[in-house]
């Protein structure tokens, strides 16, 4: 072995550039729909339903195969094989079998000779319904007993009813927490290209090559090895596209086969909002008991969780909302109780943050409450609630009382990493927390109309699939006679980076520069049997496997150039572009074709599983999450009572991404996720009308942060240190944890709120403008 693995002398942890980041501002990143298409290429659109629920009872599409450009149209009955695009259990079928579950639901498929003619001919089939009462609310679910699973799922540890029934203090509240649409800039769009003997070449805009590789074999019925699926890079997918793609690239596929001819589909942004999935909106119920001091010491959590109509993955998201319901705190008595509710609106799906940031909203509502309740800065509560820090951690316990706290989860897990006693120290003083604070406090008293509020919250999130069997991954590197590296894993690039970060690591652990490694598209037929690029795992698995696959050919180098050179393996150093062999230097594209002419194979495969974790969802207990990413926010808003119009005045954030593999790109996805955070939370409000319709399916109604909605000042730096796990680098995962930073927004605005009267705010989410100008005449009113 080399001593390379005991050093770093390349570009880990150097702040580079994202590597389509010049293709990106150029306008020359390829996406799907830039893939030059051969001649004859058809292309196909939904038709899709106009009632939220009922029956087929005839469905005359004549007027579809006469329009212009039309060279067939598919109906349930006409598909080959599986009618099917779930990626869980087999309830969604991809054109609709004479049944109705929601407005927006693909009936018939229609496949033309060019993209608008097939939207055209789309909206001709004549459809007659025999339309029933749909289920649209949770209310309306809970009372037709709606639901996936056969009941509610519960989380618990102690006895918090009766916790609560003896504490010396209560509070109980409700909030209604709206869902999100993805609005990734790029729609979901797929390519096929039927090869010889029915096999078939696809290309998705998807986070899960596989999951699609898998749904086009069960559709045009042959095994996953004729199946190849190919995807360089998504324009964003925030999960929108772990199982959303599923549907076209299978509608491509089997259009494919049947007509012999390429297959194109893309949806137009309209049809993308209503047909697909976006985030679970919840509805949350708490009551919770503490002390006079703040310190928490039970509380009882019901989620509602709107799933839509097929189940999807809804059961995992409504899990990790249970798992973060205690966020950063350490809670003695608690217990969860989800209720998974089937509805006739779109099939919620994955989105950033997977139910965490859904859970921790309520825990955190429950926090300001008491503040609230106390009259105490939110702040000191919460800190008198964090869970201690590990011994070792240079940071002694804070809190009211230095007395050792019960350190597990509320599912049995231990935390032995906790980072935010020094990260709130280190936040409040670099904000200016306390100061700014009064100022605020004395500003508002010579305010009427306008009010400013200030807002802290902390990030405690785990990382992981909560699926055990998915936190693996595999990697291809070949390392080239001229000394270029070609490297592939099953990782998806989306924006985030991710083929930069491991590209990076790939050419630390040869030690040469990132001018020799090519990134190459995520292909199933390099590596095989890979997990969705979510649960912010990219990195740590993906990086992983990479390192296993260098290494191994590295190795070989080394034992061969080692003993070619008559000196010990282990004074083989691959440093800087160079090759130290004993007394000799060799450039590393000297020691590839040393390397080759002496039949060495400088090709490997890597595979890594993360270790440690093991999760019964059902008993709720276990050790679902590897380690967790930590985080803090101070967000600082002006809100005006007349109008409810309110603005971002400043935010600063101090987030944990461990030994960083790029600062850079960290700090944007930092602040990325913040400003997505904060758009769920404040202005990104969905509307359905009471035929379930969603009214909000388009910029012009659906309301995303824009570059003037970011705050005013906006100051973010990671935390230095390393990940006490052994993780690539020491690093840690930085996709889904900023989002929930936002949170912090959301308290602000409640806080501003509060300063308008002396009832608790109760704010619901999104607090849009209509919504805080409601809150501020029940605060200051009474009505």
């Amino acid at each position: 072995m080399s001593n390379m693995s005991k050093t770093n002398s390349g570009p880990v942890a150097k702040p580079l550039p994202h590597d389509a980041a010049k293709l990106h501002v150029t306008g020359t990143a390829r996406y799907v729909d830039d893939i030059p298409v051969p001649a004859g290429c058809l292309h196909l659109a939904f038709g899709v339903s106009t009632i939220a629920k009922g029956q087929i009872t005839s469905m005359n599409l004549d007027a579809v195969r006469a329009s212009d450009g039309v060279v067939m149209v598919m109906a349930a009955q006409d598909l080959p094989f599986t009618n099917d695009v779930s990626p869980s259990i087999h309830d969604e079928p991809l054109l609709s079998d004479g049944s109705v579950h929601y407005v927006g639901q693909p009936l018939f498929l229609v496949v033309a000779n060019s993209h608008r003619a097939a939207r055209v001919a789309a909206r001709k089939g004549k459809i007659e319904y025999a339309e029933e009462t749909p289920i649209l609310t949770v209310d309306q679910a809970l009372q037709a007993d709606s639901r996936f699973e056969d009941g509610p799922r519960i989380y618990q540890k102690g006895d918090a009813a009766a916790v609560i029934d003896a504490a010396a203090r209560t509070v109980e509240g409700e909030m209604e927490l709206g869902g999100q649409e993805h609005f990734y800039l790029e729609g979901q769009a797929a390519l096929t290209l039927p090869q010889e003997g029915g096999d078939m070449l696809v290309t998705s805009s998807t986070q899960h090559p596989t999951e699609i590789q898998h749904k086009v074999a069960e559709a045009i019925g042959l095994p996953m090895h004729a199946v190849r699926v190919e995807i360089r890079r998504m324009g964003g997918g925030f999960g929108g596209k772990e199982s959303q793609g599923n549907a076209l690239a299978v509608s491509c596929a089997v259009a494919a086969r049947a007509t012999g001819k390429p297959c194109k589909m893309r949806y137009d942004r309209d049809d993308d909002m209503v047909i697909t999935g976006k985030r679970h909106d919840f509805r949350i119920s708490y009551r919770a008991g503490f002390g006079d001091d703040g310190v928490l010491q039970g509380v009882e959590f019901t989620h509602l969780v709107r799933c839509g109509w097929a189940q999807d993955l809804s059961l995992p998201v409504a899990d990790r909302a249970m798992l973060h319901s205690d966020n950063a705190y350490s809670i003695p008595a608690i217990r969860i109780e989800s209720h998974r509710l089937k509805t006739n609106t779109q099939s919620a799906t994955a989105y950033r943050g997977f139910g965490g940031p859904q859970g921790m909203v309520g825990i955190e509502r429950v926090m300001d409450h008491i503040a609230h309740d106390l009259g105490l800065d939110p702040v000191k509560v919460r800190q008198a609630n964090y869970y201690d820090a590990p011994p070792s951690g240079g940071s002694a316990p804070q809190g009211i009382s230095d007395k050792k706290k019960d350190n597990t989860t509320p599912y049995g897990m231990e935390v032995s990493d906790f980072e935010l006693h020094g990260m709130t120290e280190r936040l409040l003083e670099s904000s200016d927390y306390e100061a700014r604070r009064a100022e605020i406090a004395e500003w508002n008293k010579g305010q009427d109309h306008l009010k400013r509020g200030i807002g802290f919250s902390p990030v405690k999130f785990g990382i992981s699939f909560t699926l055990t069997h998915l936190n693996q991954a595999g990697a291809l590197v070949h390392v080239y006679q001229d000394g270029s590296i070609h490297l592939n894993h099953g990782g998806t690039e989306m924006g985030q980076g991710l083929f930069q970060k491991v590209a990076q690591v790939a050419a630390s652990r040869f030690g040469v520069g990132m001018d020799l490694v090519k990134i190459t598209a995520t292909d199933t037929a390099k590596v095989p049997n890979t997990s969705a690029t979510a649960a912010s795992s990219g990195s740590d698995l993906n990086g992983m496997a990479v390192k296993a696959a260098c290494d191994t050919i590295r190795d070989r180098m080394a034992e061969f150039l080692a003993q070619r050179h008559q000196c010990d393996v282990g004074s083989v150093r691959f440093e800087s572009g160079q090759i130290y062999v004993g007394e000799d230097v060799l450039t590393f594209e000297e020691a590839a074709s040393q390397c080759y002419q002496g039949r060495i194979s400088l090709s490997a495969t890597g595979f890594y599983k993360t270790p440690k974790v093991e999760w019964d969802r059902i008993k709720g207990q276990g050790r679902p999450f590897f380690y967790f990413a930590y985080g803090a926010s101070v967000t600082e808003v002006v809100v005006d009572q007349l109008t409810g119009e309110n603005r971002i005045l400043r935010s600063d954030i101090l987030h944990d991404a461990g030994a960083s593999l790029n600062p850079d790109l960290d700090i944007g996805q930092v602040e990325g996720g913040y400003v997505q955070g904060a758009g769920w939370l404040t202005t990104e409000e969905l509307v359905w009308d009471g035929k379930g319709r969603l009214s909000t399916h388009a910029p012009s109604t659906y309301k995303i942060p824009a570059c003037s909605d970011r705050p005013d000042e906006f100051n973010v730096e990671l935390w230095s240190g390393e990940n006490r796990e052994d993780s690539i680098y020491r690093s840690k995962a930085v996709g889904e944890p900023p989002f929930m930073l936002g949170i912090s927004t959301y308290l602000a605005l409640s806080h501003a709120v509060s300063q308008f009267g002396d009832a608790y705010p109760a704010l619901d989410a999104p607090a849009t403008a209509e919504q805080l100008w409601s809150a501020i005449r029940r605060v200051r009113d009474g009505v």
